[in-house]
């Protein structure tokens, strides 16, 4: 019980990172503040209120990223800060508006309010693997740590505004929290896929479910695969190991998005999933790495890819996405 006596912020807190962090906080006996879109709305909330120790320890509060102040009065008292909430939208015609402002003011507006508080310790800001790579000069044989840093005008010319947003956000936090004394520590969390908590499908379990149900095709791409237990629980290694600094690369697996095929396939005969193929006849695009090293330092032991797969059709097939 490591958080035993001590209160903690989590934005977001409705989320799929966040759900589970919350409950891996509260099994740990944090008192926990977090901040949710509607409190009183049930099908956000629910699944939050009914955790173990939620109803003795757990405060929901409502907040606007982009209302400057608007975090003081959530902080104030709390030992630690975990700042999930950002838009995570991948098509869209107003990205500055929808997408850009929210993740870099949002962010900019809890670490405000973080410098105003004596007792907040440390921040852990949730941001992504595209911060650290996807700069167009990727290449097989090659070990992504990091010390990477993704190029944001690669990301502007190619309008990938998701992938801006973390980018430039965490550029930005990085800056205030050394401008202003703040003890900030990053996580960068690949394609997060497992169990939901929510009753809600999130962007990258949908992903999951549609090739599932029938999707012809799949991208030629490789991904990078992470547990979503795995990436809650090192948010909150992250926080609680005093030698913990910087960013922390999270991803359990780099592989092929037909390695995700290939295990549904196998653990789910009976599904009857149409042969899906890779979309491009050329050979698939190399493989690459990404350094488990730093993780491991927090204690890191990644969940088997196989286990998760496992587990997010479970998941999916209890909360009435899918029938096997």
């Amino acid at each position: 019980m490591s958080g035993e006596g001590k209160v903690v912020c989590v934005t977001g807190g409705s989320g799929y990172i966040a759900s589970w962090l919350l409950k891996f906080l509260l099994q740990r006996g944090y008192t926990v503040k977090a901040t949710v879109r509607d409190p009183d709305d049930p099908k956000k909330t629910a699944h939050l209120r009914a955790l173990d120790g939620a109803k003795e320890r757990l405060h929901l509060f409502k907040a606007n990223l982009l209302e400057e102040g608007a975090f003081d009065a959530v902080v104030d008292g709390c030992d630690g800060v975990f700042h999930t909430a950002s838009p995570v939208i991948f098509s869209t015609n107003e990205p500055q508006a929808e997408i850009l402002e929210p993740a870099i003011n949002g962010t900019l507006n809890i670490l405000k309010s973080c410098a105003k508080v004596p007792s907040v310790k440390r921040v852990v800001l949730t941001s992504s693997i595209v911060t650290v790579m996807l700069n167009g000069l990727l290449a097989s044989d090659v070990v992504v740590d990091e010390t990477w840093l993704a190029d944001p005008a690669f990301y502007q010319e190619n309008k990938q505004w998701y992938a801006l947003s973390k980018t430039l956000a965490e550029d930005a936090a990085w800056k205030f929290a050394k401008e202003n004394g703040i003890d900030l520590v990053t996580m960068h969390p690949g394609w997060v896929i497992g169990p939901l908590l929510q009753p809600t499908l999130n962007i990258s379990v949908e992903m999951i479910l549609n090739h599932i149900k029938g999707l012809e095709t799949f991208p030629d791409i490789i991904d990078r695969f992470v547990d979503v237990r795995d990436v809650s629980n090192a948010h909150v290694q992250a926080f609680e190991k005093t030698s913990a600094s910087g960013r922390y690369c999270l991803v359990g697996k780099v592989g092929h998005i037909s390695e995700i095929v290939k295990i549904v396939h196998e653990l789910y005969p009976t599904l009857h999933l149409p042969e899906s193929r890779c979309e491009n006849v050329k050979p698939f695009v190399p493989e690459y790495e990404v350094s488990k090293e730093k993780a491991k330092a927090l204690g890191m032991d990644f969940t088997p890819l196989e286990a998760t797969v496992e587990d997010t059709i479970e998941s999916l097939k209890e909360k009435g996405y899918l029938e096997v």
